[in-house]
């Protein structure tokens, strides 16, 4: 059974709200503690990860004005420009907010290497979530908190998943994906 709109929470409305602008102009993936709580794990968070695709410079203002109309603004610039040379593409992220709130934020930034890619080819809607947004694998949130991020909260959230998924996980892949994690970590 679907969720209904009534019973999103304010992270949801807000999720779908700027995922549905930012696919007008590139493809995206939701990652980190999102995911489980989108999945009902209750834990605290005020933002939303989001990787996007590497685009132009004026690919980029046209998808930063296109939020900018629909009542989002940017944290660190209202200048395009800045954002796309000075954040982005230093593999800086940049936070989003509707227009006169702090929170929730939505958390931009580009694809980085090989493993980022792989997730936005690999993207996938989550029935579950109820939501109608791009997230990566959970095979590859599973394997990006237990190999790569490791805290205490991204080890529950691992736990959350696997127990959700439990018998629709491919754990080949979670395993393929840790070994991938483990070599980027090894050239940085």
């Amino acid at each position: 059974m679907e969720r209904g709109i009534k019973d999103r929470t304010i992270l949801e409305e807000f999720a779908e709200d700027f995922t549905k602008i930012v696919e007008k102009h590139c493809r995206y993936i939701i990652v980190s503690g999102f995911v489980a709580i989108a999945h009902g794990r209750s834990r605290g968070t005020e933002d939303i990860d989001m990787i996007i695709e590497k685009i132009d410079e004026k690919r980029f203002e046209e998808l930063h004005n296109d939020l900018i109309e629909h009542g989002f603004e940017c944290m660190q610039s209202e200048n395009p420009q800045i954002i796309y040379m000075d954040y982005l593409l230093h593999k800086t992220s940049v936070r989003y907010t509707k227009k006169g709130e702090f929170l929730p934020e939505m958390e931009i930034k580009f694809v980085k290497d090989e493993l980022d890619d792989y997730q936005i080819k690999t993207r996938v809607k989550l029935p579950f979530t109820g939501l109608n947004v791009y997230f990566s694998s959970i095979e590859m949130n599973i394997a990006f908190k237990e190999e790569y991020l490791k805290s205490d909260k991204d080890m529950e959230d691992a736990k959350h998943l696997r127990i959700i998924y439990k018998d629709k996980l491919n754990l080949e892949e979670i395993e393929k994906i840790k070994d991938k994690i483990k070599m980027i970590k090894m050239r940085r």
